[in-house]
């Protein structure tokens, strides 16, 4: 059910309360003009949450490059969480998951044609990325984790709410984890519910509605999780989920925030699962992997290891994997899909904030194709917009 994966540390409320302070202090500065929000004329799309904690950003975020990128010159730039390099950095084919983070290592994988870049300064980033000769045809940022990144203004604001750890039921940091209260959802102006179960009943559906209470100006959206085919990391072919063998044993590696419900969704597949877990964003060192060979060679045949994408961009290339685990080990990848035959809806609300403030993209060419003859007057450049003024 809804919610179902959160815990509340009671006994730490009364710091909550003092943390609550802080950040609705923060908030206020910014309300009231004291620390300013930034404006770009490139489109900006913001994808984040305001729980500590997976909520499925990296998969949406993907969402939006598959949308995009053979629309617009698309850019992706992320803080690089736990990375070990300092201010902003272009990603490119020698950049390592230690120098830029795991999830824009794993972005950078995947999709070759569009920029990546990590800069914990995000207005920062934006200027590079617009401004740099390599880079200064960038149709649209992404930005990835960036909801409370209140310095830049994004035109669309996207706000991710786990489903298994709705911000209704949680409780501020530390005794919950939200990062802050969730009044905060009013920023948002698109909110996605993510990780639905595939078999939400429509009466759920309408209760969650309720529940969010969201403004008139916000849209509501539900995705759930779907799994591409076994990917091997080092060796072998491509295997479905449904042609694991039933005997099968699987060692489930994860160092991602909310690995159970991974679990719960391998479970129509495989009877026998072990899961070896670690924090989030965990950098394996040789102990690791020491105990990862002797967990697997322990385990009775047939066996298999699972990871996810993340885990992987951490993990490939290490030195001290046995050659029992090479020969095993497979990643996951995950998409998210839209519910409710959303996705149409979804798709036009995107493409079309990117048609209405893109310079240089075939999607702008296409406006411009239908411009009136007064649209050269001042004041029909680019800007930055959200939906609540649309």
């Amino acid at each position: 059910m809804e919610g179902d994966f959160i815990k509340i540390n009671e006994w730490l409320t009364p710091l909550s309360w003092l943390y609550g302070l802080g950040v609705g202090f923060r908030n206020h500065l910014f309300e009231i003009g004291i620390l300013k929000s930034k404006s770009f004329d490139v489109p900006v799309i913001s994808v984040g949450n305001i729980t500590v904690g997976g909520s499925g950003k990296t998969p949406h975020v993907e969402y939006l490059i598959r949308l995009l990128q053979d629309k617009v010159k698309v850019a992706v730039l992320s803080r690089g969480y736990k990375r070990k390099s300092k201010g902003y950095v272009l990603a490119n084919k020698q950049s390592t998951a230690r120098e830029i983070g795991d999830e824009p290592y794993q972005i950078m994988k995947k999709f070759s044609d569009i920029y990546v870049a990590v800069d914990k300064n995000r207005c920062e980033g934006i200027e590079r990325l617009t401004s740099d000769e390599n880079t200064k045809n960038t149709d649209v940022i992404l930005l990835d984790d960036a909801y409370q990144h209140r310095y830049v203004k994004p035109g669309i604001n996207i706000l991710l709410v786990d489903y298994h750890r709705l911000i209704i039921y949680d409780k501020l940091l530390p005794a919950g984890r939200l990062r802050e209260p969730q009044s905060g959802k009013s920023r948002a102006d698109i909110v996605i519910i993510t990780k639905c179960p595939a078999d939400l009943k429509p009466m759920e559906f309408r209760v969650l509605t309720k529940a969010l209470d969201l403004f008139p100006y916000q849209k509501l959206f539900f995705t759930t999780l779907e799994y591409d085919h076994l990917q091997p990391v080092y060796c072998g072919d491509n295997l479905p989920l449904e042609n694991i063998p039933e005997d099968m044993h699987v060692l489930l590696l994860t160092g991602i925030a909310s690995p159970k419900q991974m679990i719960v969704d391998l479970q129509p597949f495989v009877k026998d699962i072990r899961p070896m877990t670690f924090a989030d964003h965990h950098q394996f060192r040789k102990s690791d992997l020491r105990k990862l060979n002797e967990q697997f060679a322990a385990m009775p045949e047939p066996k298999m290891i699972i990871t996810t994408e993340k885990d992987n961009a951490r993990l490939f290339g290490l030195e001290g994997l046995s050659e029992e685990v090479r020969h095993h080990i497979y990643q996951l990848p995950v998409r998210i899909k839209f519910m409710l035959e959303q996705e149409q809806e979804f798709n036009e609300k995107i493409i079309g904030y990117v048609r209405k403030n893109s310079k240089n993209s075939i999607l702008a060419k296409a406006k411009d194709d239908h411009k009136s003859k007064d649209s050269n007057r001042a004041g029909n450049g680019p800007r930055t917009i959200s939906f609540r003024n649309n």
